[in-house]
Parts: C-alpha cells; sequence; structure tokens
C-alpha cells in the first residue's frame, strides 16, 4: 500500500488532478521558468514512471505556480509584469498567482489571462505578510474584511466563468486575536472557488516559530467540499506526510523548503509512491545542479546578466555546507557561467551537508512583528470597505 492510499486520493482542482499532491508555492523572484522546470523535472525522476492509482490522461506531477503577478499591472501591460507572466514552450498546466484589492480590476485581469490563453489554473494571493502591503490593507490583511474578501472572490469566480479553477491562499489571520482562516475558508467554498491553500501562521507572525497544522486541520473540518492545501515548514520529505496525517490535508504547498533544494520534489514524489526516499546530494551534485540551473537562467533571459538573479540561488544552494567565506563571496560576485564554473570545480566532490543542517531555513526568517494596518482596520470586519489605488499596486507575495 503507497501513502496514495493511505492518506488520500490524487486531489483535484477544477479538471487538474494532482499527483502527488504536491504543490510549489509562488514566490516572487524565485519561481520563474527555469527553477519551475527544475523542479518539475526532479518530481518526474522522483516518480520514475509510477503513477499507480492515477488515471494517466488526467495526472499531472504536482503543480509548479508561476510567480505572483498583479492584477493592475498585467492589465495596463506593464513591461516587467508580462515577463514574470510567460510560461515554458511546453509548461502544463500553466498556473500563476494573482494579486489585487479590488474586484474590478481582478475581474479584468483574469478575462485577459483567459482571452490570451495564457493560463489555466490562477490562484489568488490572500497571504502576503509584507508592511508595504498590509498598512494599505491588502495581502494577509484583507481577509479580515468579510464582504470585501467576498466581493472579490465573487468576481473573479465570475470572470473565470468555469473555464479554469480558481484557488485562493491565505493565513490564519493577522494575528492570534484577530483569526480570519475560517470564515475565509468559508466565503472562498460558498464562492466556488476550488481549492485553498492555508500557510498555518499569522501575519503577525511572519516567518517566525512553527506553523500551525492544527490549524489546517480545523479548516479541513470547516470546509468540506473542496481540496485544502496545507503550508508550513515542510522541509523534508518526512514532513509533507507528518503534516497530511496530523491536518488531514489533500495536499502539501512547498516555499522556503526547496530554496536551494529542488530535489526536495523527487524525494517527495518518493515518499508519496511508497519509495525509499533518495539520500541528501553531496557537494558535487549540488554543484552539478546549481549549473544546471544557472545555465537554464541564462537560456530563458538570453544574457549572462540575468546571473545577478541566480546570486540568491546559489547562496541557498550551499547553506548547511563548510565552503568556507571565500567561496560565499565569489559566488556573490559571479557574472558569468565560467565564473561559476571555476567556482564549482573546486567543490569537495564527496562532501556531505550535516544532518544539523537539513533543517536550517533559507530566504524569509523575520518575525514576530506588529502588523501594519490602515487606521480603525480592525473596528468591524463586516463593514463595506474599499481599498484605495495604494493597495493594489505591486508588492512581493508572501
Amino acid at each position: 500500500m503507497t501513502l496514495q492510499t493511505e492518506l488520500a486520493a490524487s486531489p483535484s482542482i477544477g479538471s487538474i488532478s494532482i499527483w502527488p499532491p504536491v504543490i510549489l508555492a509562488p514566490m516572487a523572484g524565485v519561481t520563474d521558468v527555469p527553477f519551475r522546470s527544475l523542479c518539475r523535472s526532479f518530481m518526474v525522476e522522483g516518480l520514475s514512471g509510477d503513477l499507480s492509482g492515477t488515471n494517466k490522461s488526467s495526472h499531472v506531477s504536482g503543480l509548479f505556480v508561476n510567480q505572483m503577478i498583479t492584477a493592475r499591472a498585467f492589465v495596463e501591460e506593464n513591461k516587467k509584469t508580462m515577463k514574470l507572466a510567460e510560461f515554458g514552450e511546453d509548461e502544463s498546466p500553466r498556473s500563476i498567482q494573482l494579486y489585487g484589492t479590488e474586484p474590478v480590476s481582478l475581474k479584468k485581469a483574469v478575462k485577459k489571462l483567459l482571452d490570451s490563453g495564457h493560463v489555466e489554473h490562477i490562484d489568488l494571493n490572500f497571504g502576503c505578510p509584507v508592511p508595504k502591503v498590509t498598512k494599505h490593507g491588502g495581502g494577509g490583511a484583507l481577509p479580515y474584511k468579510q464582504r470585501l474578501f467576498r466581493k472579490i472572490i465573487k468576481s473573479v469566480i465570475a470572470g473565470a466563468n468555469g473555464e479554469i479553477p480558481i484557488t485562493v491562499k491565505f493565513r490564519m489571520g493577522i494575528d492570534s486575536d484577530h483569526l480570519t482562516y475560517l470564515e475565509a475558508g468559508k466565503i472562498a467554498e460558498d464562492e466556488g472557488a476550488s481549492a485553498i491553500s492555508l500557510h498555518a501562521r499569522t501575519v503577525e507572525q511572519l516567518y517566525s516559530g512553527h506553523a500551525d497544522w492544527s490549524a489546517i486541520r480545523k479548516l479541513k473540518e470547516h470546509v468540506t467540499t473542496i481540496p485544502i492545501f496545507g503550508n508550513g515548514d515542510i522541509w523534508e520529505a518526512h514532513d509533507a506526510v507528518e503534516m497530511m496525517q496530523v491536518s488531514n490535508a489533500d495536499g502539501v504547498v512547498i516555499g522556503r523548503g526547496c530554496l536551494g533544494r529542488p530535489w526536495l520534489f523527487k524525494q517527495l514524489a518518493e515518499i508519496f509512491s511508497g519509495k525509499e526516499v533518495s539520500q541528501f546530494p553531496t557537494l558535487g551534485e549540488v554543484g552539478r545542479t546549481m549549473l544546471r540551473h544557472a545555465t537554464a537562467v541564462v537560456e530563458w533571459n538570453g544574457s549572462e546578466t540575468a546571473l545577478r538573479t541566480f546570486r540568491k540561488h546559489a547562496s541557498w544552494y550551499l547553506t548547511g555546507f563548510a565552503v568556507g567565506k571565500d567561496t560565499r563571496r565569489e559566488i556573490q560576485q559571479i557574472n558569468t557561467l565560467q565564473d561559476l564554473g571555476n567556482i564549482i570545480k573546486n567543490f569537495d566532490e564527496r562532501l556531505q551537508l550535516p544532518v544539523e543542517s537539513y533543517r536550517i531555513p533559507r530566504s524569509h526568517t523575520g518575525g514576530p512583528k506588529n502588523v501594519s494596518l490602515p487606521d480603525g482596520w480592525l473596528n468591524d470586519p463586516h463593514e463595506d470597505f474599499e481599498l484605495n489605488e495604494l493597495a493594489g499596486q505591486f508588492a512581493s507575495g508572501g
């Protein structure tokens, strides 16, 4: 018996059946075409043709979501936004996250995406904890205003007109005194969302402390007709299994856990298929993956200047390895693939990552922090409210 039969059948987001039940979280500046392609290739490797228990005609090897774009910027065809919204030639399903704070621009963006044949799935971001977003009522602050939240979901679902599934991602709430996830989940379900992802932290927590997987279970018990995916603290493959067992979630969303570790998707595919999970790669193997990733970044962007965006990935790849300060400094100065190759060829081919380093967080680690909100925001969650245009401007997702 595999974990598929022990934990859950392949969850479906609309017509998209997902196995393994794993979603790559959209991360601004991270989940571009090269990174999504790399993560997917590792998952396919982990499956090794094992589609037991799935319908092969509709099978998807996980779901890999493009980074967030802002509805208003996409409608106005902002050059940077249009580049962010691109997909690989053979990428399927084409999935993207959309951010916005008012119904009209979000509906327009959905229709524009549909008219262009651009996407097959849209996720709505209501989880961003960044102060410059929440202080205007956007991101993780918005679900507190239940009527506005409902209007947005209703408008986007209407814009999609049943052609593609719409999903919603949010956090537990603003803080422990202002939890919103159960009410938000019910609203999303009632208005026709196809699935929900819960990052089991509050906005106040940012990325500190531990994800509360019991909240995912409560949401699963409260929202019963659509899949619930859990997000937070999935650092190793066994974490995904434990989270699903604790929460009864339909699947997992992988964020920081895969930064500098795209092979996590291979390990997830293995554990969900009932196979022995492969070992963490040696530094030599990590180096080869780094070069493969960097080459894809250059090819996709058409210039080696794009390697500046790869430097953060390079740092994440080396997290926990004893490579020395000089190597880390050189990595942050790479300008060409040859620069990177010269560094990698000096790696200790057989160096293992210490076990105690497996769970070192990469990228965001801040919090807790008082949440910046508009004046009077917490007075009444049921009041009619419209946000000004500042709330809908571009900001990084969370």
